[in-house]
């Protein structure tokens, strides 16, 4: 008699997806796309409110400071290369947990607000100001976390109730009643306690302006293993978006993907939080661009998502130091401002990429 294997199948799902793109070309074009990335890391070390040559960039990152009055020097290595480096990893984890989300739920519109996981992550943080007095980010990873997977849990029993279980309609649906009614925890939260308000809305407004250096140093052990497991699942979401029951029949254990993917999103959402708030789009739109070149094969869009959601968020740092000069713009407004208008472009244009 065969025993069947349990390995998850080398399949694309979708029978009315759209044909499979030539691999030389999501091949090609992730290694573009990273190429632009790194462009986009230099410019983020040269741009500011003083400029400073790409030969003084370079200098600065081989040697160090000439000086301790080499002030160009010290602006890259103490103020702009710790920012760029939280930037580049809050928006990789942003556009994996994007790639994780819309997969799970099988909605190619959503992003990690639909299963109330920043509000989550949000109302943890409101608490801990609150009741604990909680004002660094040592407390808001910890609170972050606790929030988010919190709010995974019981977005995912409430979910999963009735005869059909967890399905994605009923985990969307679960997911925004929540998320509604954190939201008006947190406003109530916060127009009681003028001290949590202040702490609240410095931290709302989604930025890498003054954020502590050692900020990425923290959430990174979270981040890497959401990483992890966002590539380690893409070939089982591939099954699993061919159905339950076709899943089960490949030899998907569908529950347990569903946990390990929703572990995957708590921790790349909470830490990326809790680093720099909540920055709206990247999490939206970048995984639905990925698909635009690459088709619904998870095992590209995750690092094709990964790649643009750091290019958009350091991107728009940059774009965000020099429109308004001598201040600055918050990152998670320019995403907005400049991501929604071309999210709703690419809308219009062309047909949703079936998941």
């Amino acid at each position: 008699m065969t025993v069947p294997s349990t390995r998850t199948p080398d399949i694309t799902p979708g029978a009315d997806a759209p044909p499979t793109r030539p691999t030389s070309l999501r091949a090609g074009g992730l290694v573009v796309a990273l190429v632009l990335l790194a462009l986009a890391v230099v410019a983020s070390l040269m741009v500011g409110s003083r400029g400073i040559a790409p030969g003084v960039v370079l200098d600065a990152l081989l040697s160090g400071p000439a000086s301790p009055t080499d002030t160009d020097a010290v602006v890259v290595l103490e103020q702009r290369l710790p920012r760029t480096l939280l930037g580049l990893a809050v928006g990789v984890a942003l556009g994996a947990a994007g790639a994780l989300m819309q997969a799970l739920t099988r909605n190619p519109l959503a992003d990690p607000g639909v299963l109330g996981i920043n509000w989550g992550a949000a109302a943890a943080i409101v608490a801990g100001i609150m009741l604990f007095g909680i004002t660094s980010l040592n407390g808001y990873v910890w609170f972050s976390l606790a929030g988010a997977a919190i709010v995974a849990v019981l977005v995912y029993l409430l979910g999963a109730t009735g005869r059909s279980g967890a399905t994605p309609a009923r985990l969307a649906l679960a997911g925004t009643a929540v998320g509604a009614s954190l939201q008006g925890v947190i406003y109530a939260a916060v127009l009681v306690d003028a001290t949590t308000f202040d702490q609240y809305r410095v931290w709302r407004v989604g930025s890498l302006t003054g954020r502590d250096p050692q900020a990425l140093v923290q959430v990174l052990p979270f981040l890497l293993v959401g990483f992890l497991l966002a590539v380690g699942l893409a070939r089982a979401l591939n099954a699993l978006a061919l159905g339950e029951e076709t899943a089960r029949a490949l030899g998907v254990r569908v529950g347990r993907i569903r946990a390990l993917t929703g572990v995957g999103i708590v921790l790349l959402c909470g830490g990326a939080t809790a680093a720099c708030g909540p920055i709206a789009f990247v999490g939206l739109a970048v995984p639905h661009l990925a698909r635009v070149v690459t088709g619904p094969d998870q095992r590209w869009v995750v690092p094709w998502s990964m790649v643009l959601g750091g290019l958009l968020v350091v991107c728009a740092d940059v774009v965000g130091r020099v429109v308004v000069i001598p201040a600055e713009l918050e990152v998670g407004v320019v995403t907005a401002f400049v991501g929604a208008p071309v999210f709703l472009a690419i809308a219009r244009r062309r047909r949703v990429v079936a998941l």
